[in-house]
């Protein structure tokens, strides 16, 4: 059987799914700062190489072309694809959103099309098993809460910013979000104060602080470019206080750090309050839980009245790789995808 490779290159990751037979049977995420240059992308591509050597077939979806690499969208896209077809071959496959897959002559006519519909990817394939539901995948860096309805994803907004004023994306992530955007106010030992917009401590920090972050999936340099301890990720979350570690007790900088997760989830929780409320999605429409944050998702779901799946389980893959085809989930979508095409 031919085994197709999906790639889902984003701004911090480069995420690639394996399917074969319908069926998921590998998926890889590989830090990729592309911020720092194109030749980040060549990096992971070879350390993905291992995997991919195996496909005969390639499909690509992206979100890197909004990074700060770029002058604009348009030149983003039209640069990954040019980089994609060197790697890949001219018979890669273009993830177009609505437009399906399209072949790279059609991506540089349609950037628009292009680029940060990998949301649409996911929501496709759900669509596919489900027919109504609501997709809410939360990355690193930002969350997607996608309804599907009647069989098919019915978002309100299909660009960056119409969705950001639709509920649709919000700009917050498991690891990389900085604290300072996820809560503008704290309790700290039984007083609320303001936090220090600086990008001295992430999400990445709290979750460590918590014990709650899968060492797998910490993949990326800390604020200060210090090291991973507790100690020094108690000493950032206090820097974005405005102290120091040794003003509170490691219960207290606790309690800072869970005040700060929980003000996270209720923005998700606001958000897809937000999207069922303008949707026509039945009471018991299940919420799909995928990416890094899907367990975050998954108590979400809870809180709400749901039943939940998690992407993984749609996606009949192999025991070794189920996790991971939830936390890839627009990868393992467009491999599904192109591997149902002719």
């Amino acid at each position: 059987m031919t085994i197709t490779a999906g790639y889902d290159i984003g701004g911090a990751h480069l995420k690639v799914a394996l399917a074969e037979d319908g069926r998921t049977i590998a998926v890889k995420q590989i830090a990729c700062p592309l911020w720092q240059g194109l030749e980040r992308l060549d990096e992971a591509f070879a350390q993905a190489q291992p995997l991919t050597r195996r496909a005969e077939r390639f499909a690509v979806t992206m979100t890197g072309e909004m990074c700060e690499l770029f002058p604009d969208r348009r030149t983003g896209v039209h640069t990954l694809v040019d980089r994609l077809l060197a790697v890949l071959g001219p018979q890669t496959r273009i993830w177009m959103g609505e437009r399906g897959f399209g072949n790279a002559e059609e991506a540089h006519r349609h950037p628009a099309c292009v680029a940060s519909t990998n949301f649409l990817a996911a929501a496709a394939f759900v669509a596919k098993h489900l027919g109504d539901a609501l997709l809410v995948d939360m990355g690193s860096t930002t969350t997607d809460i996608i309804p599907i309805g009647n069989g098919r994803p019915c978002p309100r907004g299909l660009t960056d910013g119409d969705r950001l004023s639709t509920g649709e994306l919000v700009y917050t992530g498991v690891t990389r979000s900085d604290v300072a955007t996820v809560a503008r106010d704290v309790t700290f030992r039984g007083r609320t104060q303001q936090t220090a917009a600086g990008s001295f401590a992430t999400m990445a920090d709290v979750r460590r602080i918590l014990d709650e972050l899968p060492r797998d999936i910490d993949q990326h340099d800390t604020a200060d470019h210090r090291g991973k301890s507790l100690d020094e990720s108690v000493s950032r979350l206090a820097r974005s206080l405005g102290r120091d570690s040794g003003d509170a007790s490691l219960d207290d900088w606790r309690n800072v750090a869970r005040n700060i997760a929980e003000q996270q989830v209720r923005a998700i929780h606001d958000a897809c309050s937000q999207v069922v409320t303008a949707s026509p999605l039945s009471d018991d429409a299940p919420i799909v839980a995928a990416g890094i944050g899907a367990p975050l998702i998954e108590a979400l779901a809870r809180k709400l009245a749901r039943p939940c799946r998690t992407f993984g389980d749609l996606t009949s893959a192999t025991d070794n790789c189920r996790l991971w085809a939830t936390r890839c989930a627009p990868a393992t979508a467009i491999a599904l995808l192109a591997a149902t095409k002719d």
